[in-house]
């Protein structure tokens, strides 16, 4: 819902009265039942991304047995990719100065799109390792330019509606990427293991998505500005994408960006939220390999992933519309708020999930229930106030900086997650991975296993639900200083 919520497109030869610049050339986005095709196609983009992410702990199993790797080692391949993403995530606030984004997307689709594709093709751990940090440098380049372009695409009052679509079409794709990987990783296509094909068709679909996106998709600030929910035509001149200009000119803006955004107290805070609050989400790559060590077979644990990501899927959604709610309501704590009781709620589930419940393939439906449940409650933080949050906090021209900062502190900190899962299932609880059966699994294992989750997940939680409570203090006046400097350059030119 609420597609089309928040926008304003016009054609700018269509008309001559002020506001509307006859000189800056025609820029009309194209529907398709009523609906933006450039918001489709992003949206597209967003399911191919998380299909991607999914991808590759979806097939753990078959990895693991493939290259003789351990936990740890597949932790390691974790760890490379989110880690290179990190570093490299301001790269793509430096390249959206310069370029629009649909090309700075495509730029970054194609080259995921290539390393998951040599990675289906390559021999060597060393190999996959390699890939898996060029497909992090690509991912690095495509996540904050997307979460910069929906940000403009919707206004303040319904920019949660606007993450939370967005979302939830990505966990459709991730949930996809997963079931595709997991069901074709027992399987054999032309004497090439499965799980090798998966790769190359799901980078096959990727380059496709990324052509699209460079031909057809139309950047919000070649046709509208918003700042702060409101239309400002007479901004627009400042924001139309400008030619490639000097090395020098484009670093002093990028470094005039890149000092601004960090400065800002509420970035700082959901930063370092974020830092812990997504340690539980990078450790959960290990629930497929959990599963199967309990004994459940592909298609069990492939049903049983779906459902945590269909739940992750509808309380992305469900998270941002109840903020946008609260926010009415309560427009300096309500997104707040609503982030807190998501990752609150993180703790009893973890503990219940790894802990409570009986390890066996006759606790199926308790899982399938838990899970369903979990992904409803604990998927809320991004929709509901990340993102929003960094939309408000900074001037229009430094969103994609501030998100590509944001993806660069979390990421790098949080790829230590998966091999620190990795390292405490086997030094302190015991894993053992010759111990294995390749078609039954082991209990021992899967228990191994499920400790160094829940040391990974339930402390985190409590610690990001925690960390938001300096908000309460400093999102109102970050905001309103953000409205006072967009006022300032309006008036100054």
């Amino acid at each position: 819902m609420g597609l089309k919520r928040g926008f304003t497109y016009q054609s700018t030869s269509s008309r001559s009265k002020p506001g509307f610049f006859k000189s800056l050339p025609a820029m009309r986005t194209r529907k398709i039942f009523g609906i933006s095709l450039s918001l489709i196609l992003i949206n597209f983009a967003a399911i191919m991304e998380r299909a991607d992410e999914n991808l590759l702990p979806s097939v753990y199993k078959e990895v693991s047995e493939a290259f003789n790797a351990g936990p740890s080692d597949l932790g390691y391949l974790t760890f490379i990719r989110n880690f290179v993403q990190g570093m490299a995530s301001p790269l793509a606030g430096v390249l959206v100065i310069n370029y629009d984004r649909p090309t700075v997307l495509a730029m970054g689709t194609f080259c995921w799109a290539l390393s998951t594709a040599a990675v289906g093709a390559s021999r060597l751990f060393a190999q996959v390792a390699f890939w898996r940090a060029v497909n992090g440098f690509g991912l690095a380049i495509v996540i904050p330019a997307l979460q910069s372009f929906i940000a403009d695409s919707y206004k303040d009052g319904v920019r949660g509606a606007g993450f939370g679509m967005v979302s939830l079409v990505g966990s459709l794709g991730g949930i996809g990427g997963g079931v595709l990987a997991t069901l074709m990783a027992g399987e054999q296509y032309w004497n090439v293991p499965g799980w090798r094909c998966a790769f190359i068709l799901m980078a096959s679909l990727s380059s496709l998505i990324g052509f699209l996106v460079l031909l057809f998709v139309v950047d919000p600030r070649k046709t509208v500005n918003f700042t702060h929910g409101t239309d400002h035509s007479s901004d627009r001149e400042d924001l139309i994408i400008k030619g490639p200009t000097s090395a020098a000119s484009v670093w002093l803006e990028s470094w005039t960006a890149m000092k601004a955004v960090v400065k800002v107290q509420t970035f700082q805070i959901i930063v370092l939220q974020g830092i812990v609050g997504s340690l539980p989400w990078t450790a959960m790559v290990f629930f497929t390999m959990w599963f199967e060590l309990i004994g459940f077979d592909h298609n069990s644990t492939a049903a049983l992933l779906s459902l945590f990501a269909v739940g992750c899927a509808m309380g992305s959604l469900l998270g941002g519309l109840i903020a946008d709610r609260m926010s009415r309501i309560y427009p300096h704590s309500g997104r707040i708020m609503c982030a807190q009781f998501s990752a609150f709620m993180g703790i009893p589930f973890s503990w219940f999930l790894l802990k409570v419940i009986p390890q066996s393939v006759s606790s199926y439906y308790t899982f399938a229930v838990t899970l369903l449940l979990m992904g409803l409650t604990i998927s809320w933080n991004a929709t509901a106030a990340n993102g929003p949050m960094f939309a408000e906090v900074v001037p229009v021209k430094h969103r994609t900086m501030i998100y590509a900062f944001d993806r660069a502190f979390e990421g790098s900190f949080s790829s230590f997650a998966a091999p620190l899962v990795g390292i405490l299932s086997e030094k302190m609880f015991g894993y053992d991975a010759k111990s294995v059966d390749p078609i039954k699994g082991s209990t021992r294992e899967a228990f191994a296993l499920s400790q160094g989750l829940l040391t990974m997940m339930a402390v985190p939680f409590g610690l990001c639900c925690l960390f938001y409570t300096p908000l309460y203090l400093f999102f109102r006046k970050d905001r309103e200083n953000a409205r006072m400097a967009s006022v300032k350059e309006e008036e100054m030119r």
